[in-house]
C-alpha cells in the first residue's frame, strides 16, 4: 500500500508529509490515473439516462484521488524541490496531460455532457449547476471534442509538449536564480546596505565556509541589496544577474522554450477554432476578448504616462544633482526611487521595519480577518510539515466550529522558487451531506532571524503577506458544492480581488495599530510615520502603473498574434515595450526569459488581470471607506457574495451582489493620484 493513497488516516485528513519520499509519488500516480480513468469510464459507460447528477456532477467529483496527490506534489515542486521530485515532474507531467485528454476527448462522456446541456432548459437548475454545466460543456469543446481523430491526436501531442516545456522553463529560472552569488568580502562594498540583509549575507556565507558576505537572486537578497548599496558597480553585477536569467546561451537558456510554448499554443488554439491563445484564453474571462483588454491597457497607459513622465523626470533630476549621475540606469531605479521618497516623506523602510516583526504582522492579519468576517486562528502542531519552518493553524468561526486548515511558510530556501503565492492541499465542497473544509497555505519568502533580531518585514512585504492572505480567505470560506466551482477556482481576472482588497487595511490606522508595534519598546507605530506611509502610497504610482502595464502588454504580444514569424526574442520584446521605457535598454538582459507568470504559471494573457483586479478592489475599498474599515454590513456582504461563492456565478453578478453596481475605474486612478 502506497503512503498516498487517499483518504490518509490522519487529523483533518492532513497530508502525511514527514512520511512521504519523492520515490512514493510516480506510483501513486499511476495508480490514482488508473483509478480515475475506471471512475471516467463508469460514468461514460452509463446504460442510465444522461443527467445533471450522473454525468455532470459526476465527473467533477471523478479522479480525486489524483486530484489530491497532484495538489500535494506539485506545490512540494514548487516550495520544497529538489532533483529527485523535478525528475518525477518530468515524467508525470506528460502522463496527466495523457490523463486529461482522455476524459476531454472522450466521445461518449462528451455526448452524455452535450445531451445534458441541450436540454438544461428542462431540468430546473439552479445557478451554481448551471454554472457548472457551461463550464464543463465549455471545457470539452475548448479541449478539442469537436475535432476530428487526426486533429484530437495532434492535440495532445501539444498538450505533453506543452507540459514538459514549462516545467523545464521553471527549472532554468530556478537554476539559473541559484546559481549566482555575489561574494564581498570588504566592508566599504556593504555601505548602506541594512543591517538585517548585511547579517543575513553573513550567515549564508559562513555557511559556505567563506568570509564576508554572500547575496544572491533570491527576493529577501537581491531587494535589500538592489535599494541600499551605494556602490552603482555592485547594483549593476547584481543586476545584469537577475536579469539574464534564461538568457545566457548555455543549457539554461529559456528563448527557444519561449518561441516554441507561444507557436504550440497559437497552434493549439487554431487547431480549435480560435484566432490565437489570447482569444481562446479570454473566452473564460471577465474580459472576454484581446481588443478589451489592449483598450484598457492603453487608455490606462495614456492617463498614468503623462504623471510617469514626471515622476522619471524628478527622479533623474534628483540622481544628477545628487550624485552626479548624467543618465539613470536600470540597476539606479531602486536606490535613487528609495532615496528620493526618504526625502520627501522622510521614510525609510529600514526605519519602519522594527514597527513589523513577522509574529505581530501574523497576529494583525488574523485580526483583521476576525473582526471582518469572525474568525479565529489557533496555531497548532498536531499535523505534519513539509519543513520545519512551516507553521500551522486551525481556522474556526467565533462559535469555534472547525472552518479550514492553513499552513503558512516564510522563509527562503534553495528548493523554493522565488516569490509568494497562495495554494491548497485541500479543496472545500459538499458531499454525501458532508461539508468537506479546506487546507490553504499562503508561500512567502522573507528574511529569516538572525542571532540579533527577529523577523523584521519591510511594508512592502507587509502588503505582500495580506495579500496572499486575501487568496487564502477566499479559499477558506469557501462554501459551495463542487469542488470545481470553489474558492479560487474563478476567472482569472476576477482572483485577484480577495488579495488585493486586503492590501488596502495595511494603509488604515484602525487596522495597523492592532500589530504595528516596535518589536523591542511595544511603541505602536507614530502617527506621522502611518502619515507618511499613506503620502508615499502614492509615490511613483504612475511609473509603477506603466510598468505593469508594459509586462501585460508583453503577454499580449506572445499570446494575442502568429508567433510564428518571431525568430529573436530580445527584439520582439523590445518592440513590446516601445513607449513604456524609461530606461535605456540593458542588451544582456530579457524579461521573458523569466516571465514565469506567462511561460510557466497561469498567466499567459492573463497578466492584465492584475490591473483589472486593482479597480475592483480600489471600487470595492471605496464602499468600506463609505461604511468603515470594519463595517460588519460591507463585511458580511463581501463574504457571502464574493469569498464563499467561488467561481459559482459569473464574477460580474458576484460583484454587482456585493457592491451594488458595475466597478468604475476611476476608483483606481483616484486611489493612485492620477486624476
Amino acid at each position: 500500500m502506497n503512503i498516498l493513497d487517499y483518504p490518509f488516516e490522519t487529523p483533518y485528513d492532513t497530508v502525511p508529509f514527514s512520511k512521504i519520499s519523492a520515490d512514493d509519488f510516480l506510483p501513486a500516480f499511476k495508480n490514482a490515473i488508473a483509478e480515475g480513468k475506471s471512475e471516467i469510464d463508469a460514468i461514460a459507460d452509463s446504460k442510465e439516462t444522461p443527467d445533471f447528477q450522473n454525468t455532470v456532477a459526476a465527473l467533477d467529483f471523478a479522479a480525486e484521488r489524483l486530484d489530491r496527490i497532484s495538489s500535494i506534489f506539485f506545490n512540494l515542486n514548487s516550495a520544497e524541490t529538489n532533483d529527485a521530485i523535478q525528475a518525477v515532474a518530468q515524467e508525470v507531467s506528460p502522463l496527466l496531460s495523457e490523463f486529461s485528454n482522455d476524459i476531454l476527448l472522450n466521445e461518449k462522456l462528451f455526448a452524455r455532457v452535450r445531451s445534458v446541456f441541450e436540454q438544461q432548459d428542462k431540468l430546473n437548475l439552479d445557478k451554481e449547476q448551471k454554472t457548472l454545466l457551461d463550464r464543463k460543456y465549455k471545457a470539452f469543446v475548448r479541449n478539442g471534442a469537436n475535432l476530428c481523430d487526426t486533429d484530437k491526436a495532434e492535440l495532445r501531442e501539444i498538450d505533453k509538449e506543452l507540459g514538459k516545456l514549462k516545467l523545464s522553463f521553471g527549472e532554468h529560472v530556478l537554476a539559473d536564480t541559484n546559481a549566482f552569488e555575489l561574494h564581498l568580502e570588504n566592508e566599504e562594498d556593504i555601505a548602506g546596505i541594512p543591517e538585517s540583509a548585511v547579517e543575513t549575507a553573513s550567515q549564508l556565507a559562513k555557511s559556505k565556509g567563506k568570509d564576508g558576505w554572500i547575496f544572491t537572486l533570491h527576493y529577501p537578497s537581491y531587494v535589500p541589496f538592489i535599494t541600499y548599496t551605494d556602490k552603482r558597480e555592485q547594483r549593476k553585477k547584481i543586476a545584469l544577474a537577475f536579469g539574464s536569467r534564461g538568457y545566457k546561451g548555455d543549457a539554461n537558456d529559456n528563448r527557444e522554450l519561449v518561441l516554441r510554448i507561444a507557436n504550440l499554443r497559437f497552434n493549439r488554439a487554431r487547431l480549435l477554432g480560435f484566432e490565437n491563445h489570447s482569444h481562446f484564453v479570454l473566452e473564460e474571462r471577465m474580459a472576454k476578448r484581446p481588443g478589451r483588454v489592449k483598450t484598457f491597457l492603453e487608455e490606462l497607459l495614456a492617463k498614468a504616462k503623462p504623471a510617469a513622465d514626471s515622476e522619471f523626470d524628478q527622479l533623474s533630476n534628483f540622481a544628477r544633482k545628487r550624485d552626479d549621475i548624467d543618465k539613470l540606469q536600470k540597476w539606479d531605479s531602486a536606490y535613487y526611487s528609495e532615496k528620493l521618497k526618504q526625502e520627501l516623506f522622510r521614510i525609510d523602510d529600514e526605519k519602519l521595519k522594527p514597527y513589523f516583526k513577522l509574529e505581530q504582522v501574523i497576529d494583525g492579519v488574523f485580526e483583521v480577518a476576525s473582526r471582518l468576517f469572525d474568525l479565529k486562528f489557533d496555531e497548532i502542531d498536531n499535523i505534519d510539515r513539509y519543513h520545519e519552518d512551516v507553521r500551522t493553524y486551525k481556522v474556526s468561526d467565533l462559535k469555534g466550529a472547525y472552518i479550514a486548515l492553513l499552513y503558512a511558510d516564510f522563509f527562503p530556501r534553495p528548493g523554493k522558487r522565488n516569490g509568494a503565492w497562495m495554494t491548497s492541499y485541500k479543496t472545500q465542497y459538499k458531499k454525501n451531506g458532508e461539508n468537506h473544509r479546506p487546507h490553504a497555505s499562503i508561500v512567502c519568502n522573507f528574511s529569516k532571524s538572525t542571532a540579533s533580531k527577529p523577523s523584521l518585514l519591510t511594508f512592502y512585504e507587509v502588503k505582500t503577506l495580506f495579500h496572499e492572505f486575501g487568496h487564502a480567505l477566499h479559499g477558506m470560506l469557501a462554501n459551495t458544492r463542487y469542488p470545481g466551482l470553489s474558492g479560487t477556482n474563478v476567472y482569472w481576472d476576477f482572483v485577484e480581488l480577495p488579495s488585493q482588497i486586503m492590501e488596502n487595511w495595511c494603509y488604515e490606522a484602525e487596522a495597523l495599530k492592532l500589530f504595528a508595534k516596535h518589536y523591542e519598546t511595544g511603541e505602536i507605530l507614530p502617527m506621522e510615520l502611518l502619515q507618511s506611509i499613506k503620502d508615499s502610497s502614492t509615490f511613483q504610482e504612475g511609473m509603477k502603473t506603466v510598468r505593469q502595464i508594459s509586462f501585460g502588454l508583453l503577454d499580449l504580444s506572445w499570446h494575442s498574434q502568429d508567433p510564428s514569424e518571431i525568430s529573436d526574442v530580445k527584439a520582439h520584446e523590445k518592440k513590446a515595450f516601445e513607449g513604456t521605457e524609461f530606461y535605456p535598454d540593458i542588451e544582456e538582459n530579457c524579461m521573458s526569459t523569466s516571465f514565469s507568470h506567462i511561460f510557466q504559471g497561469g498567466y499567459a494573457s492573463g497578466y492584465y488581470s492584475y490591473k483589472w483586479a486593482e479597480v475592483l478592489d480600489a471600487d470595492a475599498f471605496e464602499l468600506f471607506k463609505e461604511k468603515g474599515v470594519f463595517n460588519k454590513e460591507a463585511s458580511r456582504s463581501f463574504k457571502t457574495n464574493i469569498l464563499a461563492k467561488g467561481g459559482t456565478e459569473d464574477p460580474m453578478d458576484l460583484y454587482k451582489a456585493f457592491r451594488g453596481k458595475e466597478p468604475n475605474p476611476d476608483a483606481l486612478l483616484r486611489r493612485a493620484g492620477l486624476l
